[in-house]
């Protein structure tokens, strides 16, 4: 059975790594990097959604986190898909 401490210690690792891995996608405070795992997801997602990435789908979130606002940013993104 997974105890309570080791549950925590893998919610912990994941969230300390969770940054680094978006960043390795292609996904900056500066912006989606060219070239990059980032950038084809925008890509699919925009042609998806007839030529925009959608507000709350996992392209904009993603980019939203790596942005110095990130939680005034998830709740705009909230925020739109509610109304």
């Amino acid at each position: 059975t997974v105890t309570f401490a080791a549950a925590a210690a893998g919610a912990a690792g994941a969230i300390a790594v969770t940054p680094a891995v978006i960043a390795a996608m292609g996904f900056t405070a500066g912006g989606i990097a060219a070239g990059s795992v980032a950038a084809s997801m925008m890509s699919s997602a925009a042609v998806a959604n007839g030529g925009g990435v959608a507000a709350g789908s996992i392209v904009a979130i993603l980019q939203c986190l790596k942005t110095p606002a990130a939680l005034q940013c998830l709740i705009h993104l909230y925020q739109h898909n509610t109304h």
